[in-house]
């Protein structure tokens, strides 16, 4: 379980440094295809909403009910989610007004907004990123340690609601990012846990990230952040 929630972070970890990597092209007048920023902004705000809510069901009441004495320790990873999520709202309204504005308004319209949201202060796609890099540099000792001690029992149920319960839109940005810039540990065991729909369709999934990728005019990201 414990390298299933590494898998997922990595996941975030990765996507979150795309976005911000492909905002920072955006306003310094790289030719980022506007709609593809937003359908991948998206997808990543939804994707750790929908992790922490996972959590925040299954995960944190279960190892506060085990672990009296890591309460404390486990509520101050929850006040983190709350101040991740309200960075997230902040990087979807951004979003929102971008996509408006390139109905509406073309590409200039579209780089007033990002310089607006600039001046407010951190960019907000590279504020999700540190933040979330942050929370789970902190959160994955945390939980490596409880896991250890979590009976089978209780770990089975509690793995099976929040892995079941991840959202899973965007196929090949979750397979393009378990595998760019290297493959994650335990690649193999997550890849078969997916759909076999989609485990036959890699190759093509894998192509439309590449694609995605180019359109976000990222060609790496990792050691941009």
């Amino acid at each position: 379980m414990y390298e299933e929630l590494l898998a997922e972070h990595t996941i975030m970890r990765r996507g979150a440094a795309l976005v911000a990597v492909s905002f920072a092209n955006l306003a310094d007048g790289q030719p980022v295809d506007v709609r593809a920023l937003v359908s991948t902004s998206r997808w990543l705000i939804e994707y750790v909403r929908s992790h922490h809510g996972s959590e925040g069901e299954h995960l944190w009441p279960a190892l506060s009910d085990l672990f009296p004495p890591a309460v404390a320790e486990l509520d101050r990873m929850v006040a983190e989610h709350q101040a991740l999520e309200a960075e997230l709202h902040t990087l979807s309204r951004v979003v929102d007004a971008i996509a408006a504005r390139e109905v509406t308004g073309g590409r200039a319209e579209v780089l007033v907004v990002v310089s607006e949201a600039a001046m407010s202060g951190l960019p907000s796609a590279q504020r999700v990123h540190e933040i979330l890099t942050r929370h789970f540099d902190e959160e994955e000792p945390v939980l490596l340690e409880l896991f250890a001690q979590v009976p089978d029992s209780d770990l089975a149920r509690v793995r099976n609601g929040i892995f079941h319960g991840d959202f899973r839109a965007g196929p090949h940005l979750v397979l393009g990012l378990m595998e760019d810039p290297d493959r994650i540990p335990g690649y193999a065991a997550v890849l078969s846990a997916f759909p076999a729909s989609v485990r036959w369709l890699r190759p093509v999934l894998l192509a439309r990230y590449r694609s995605t990728k180019k359109a976000l005019a990222v060609t790496t990201y990792l050691d941009r952040l």
